[in-house]
């Protein structure tokens, strides 16, 4: 065998590995490095990780259960699906108590942390809502909030909560919904 059939399949190797980094660099690392979207809900998946436990989240603020004007607390839509049983931790929403409070939004403190109820009702963290009332949103800001890369979901002043005018995200972060990872409703997830 002569001396240069020997190297050709160095060759081709560091061919194939020069065209691995290559790709690598082209499709991998811009999506691993990307400000929004992904690594957001990474971020987010971590930051609430220790919430699958109701009394780590209790202790951590998310100690009011959401209830409608009906008093109904696990909230669900017939024939669509359920976003299930909601606690709020009040302090991430200053302007429900305060209406010159500015509304803000941050990936890493929802708002809300939403639950699935079980057969035996025990509770299952499934998804993170993130809420904004409307009119305090818009005096500060030229758009509605976005988180995720995704437009939040605007509700209108006569709802089934009673608050007024008010912007909302569902991130299912935590149980797959069929429908949208970001749709308010999870035909998954049903109410007793």
């Amino acid at each position: 065998m002569n001396e240069s059939m020997k190297r050709r399949p160095a060759r081709r190797w560091l061919l194939f590995i020069g065209l691995a980094i290559v790709t690598l660099t082209l499709f991998a690392i811009p999506v691993a490095a990307s400000p929004s979207g992904q690594s957001d809900l990474a971020a987010a998946r971590i930051a609430t990780a220790s919430f699958h436990d109701l009394d780590a989240a209790k202790a951590a603020g998310y100690e009011v259960r959401v209830a409608d004007l009906q008093g109904i607390t696990c909230i669900d839509n017939p024939g669509v699906g359920a976003m299930g049983v909601h606690y709020l931790k009040p302090g991430l929403v200053p302007e429900l108590f305060d209406p010159t409070a500015a509304a803000t939004v941050d990936a890493l403190t929802p708002e809300l942390l939403v639950y699935a109820p079980g057969p035996d009702g025990t509770l299952r963290l499934v998804a993170l809502e993130y809420l904004a009332l409307k009119a305090q949103w818009d005096a500060h800001n030229a758009a509605p909030p976005s988180l995720f890369g995704q437009p939040f979901n605007e509700t209108g002043a006569t709802n089934r909560f009673g608050l007024p005018a008010y912007y909302s995200l569902h991130a299912w972060i935590w149980d797959p919904n069929p429908t949208d990872q970001f749709a308010p409703w999870n035909p998954r997830v049903t109410c007793p």
